[in-house]
């Protein structure tokens, strides 16, 4: 069943209490519930910027091949959009739109990868090409947008769609987005299928003031201030914002990316059929 456009309307009238759904999430019964309603199966990863990835590299090491060579997070993204029969952007992004976002472009909405995606209702958005979808993700990229990457139960409820194992979502994250809000205040049940991706760390270095400015930039409410320095704690989940944000450059990001992003790809592909062709 489509997704209705009033539902649409309803979903931007109460996001703004979503914080209270990841607070009921702790509520026995009610937490239990909402994880199998919303969230069954969920398998998520948030992917670092290129530009975070990029940026430490250059600078522990000036000896690199040139970006535009290398391994980067984003090739999660492309690689999925090359396997997929079924490509699907939406015309706006609803969390921005209900925000009333004026720091990132609303009309950069999520893309939906798979067969399931033929189900939406057309007048959310529209079926692209590899080339348009690619581009798609490459205008997420330079706004400086996070991707939200995997199989969101939440996803094929609100858009009236399935088989949840032939959706995945690519959502293009900005701090107005669903998850940033919701994220350090759901159970661990449903918080721990929003993942880093593998092999993934951050460290702070001796060039710490304590400004505040990653603490402010963090999705997961992951970085604390001690004693006028932060302290990434074990809730964070790699998105890199941190990196990118510290005006001293005391956040360094380490993975190494070709092997982190094979073993995302083969988590996810293992989650989701973004391919038609297949029975499953």
């Amino acid at each position: 069943m489509t997704c209705p456009l009033g539902l649409v309307e309803l979903i931007k009238r109460v996001f703004p209490h979503r914080r209270l759904v990841a607070l009921l999430s702790h509520v026995p019964l009610v937490g239990r519930l909402i994880a199998y309603l919303a969230f069954e199966n969920d398998v998520i990863f948030y992917l670092p910027s290129d530009q975070s990835v990029v940026k430490t590299v250059i600078d522990v090491d000036q000896a690199v091949p040139p970006p535009e060579s290398m391994a980067l997070p984003s090739d999660v993204v492309h690689t999925l959009i090359d396997q997929a029969d079924t490509l699907w952007v939406m015309n706006e992004c609803i969390c921005r739109s209900a925000s009333h976002c004026e720091d990132y472009p609303i009309e950069i909405g999520c893309l939906f990868i798979g067969e399931a995606a033929n189900g939406i209702n057309p007048r959310l958005g529209r079926p692209v090409t590899r080339e348009e979808a690619h581009a798609h993700i490459n205008r997420a990229q330079k706004a400086g947008l996070v991707h939200l990457v995997g199989r969101n139960k939440l996803d094929t409820l609100w858009l009236g769609v399935g088989p949840g194992h032939k959706l995945l979502t690519v959502c293009n994250c900005c701090p107005c987005c669903c998850l940033w809000r919701m994220l350090p205040d759901l159970h661990s049940r449903i918080g721990q299928s929003v993942m880093r991706m593998p092999g993934l760390s951050l460290s702070v270095s001796d060039k710490c003031t304590g400004c505040g400015r990653c603490v402010d930039a963090c999705f997961a409410s992951a970085i604390v201030i001690t004693d006028g320095h932060a302290v990434i704690t074990d809730q964070c989940r790699g998105c890199g914002r941190c990196v990118e944000v510290c005006p001293h450059g005391a956040i360094s990001l380490r993975i190494d990316v070709g092997a982190a992003v094979q073993r995302t790809l083969q988590t996810i592909t293992e989650a989701v059929d973004v391919s038609s062709s297949k029975i499953g």
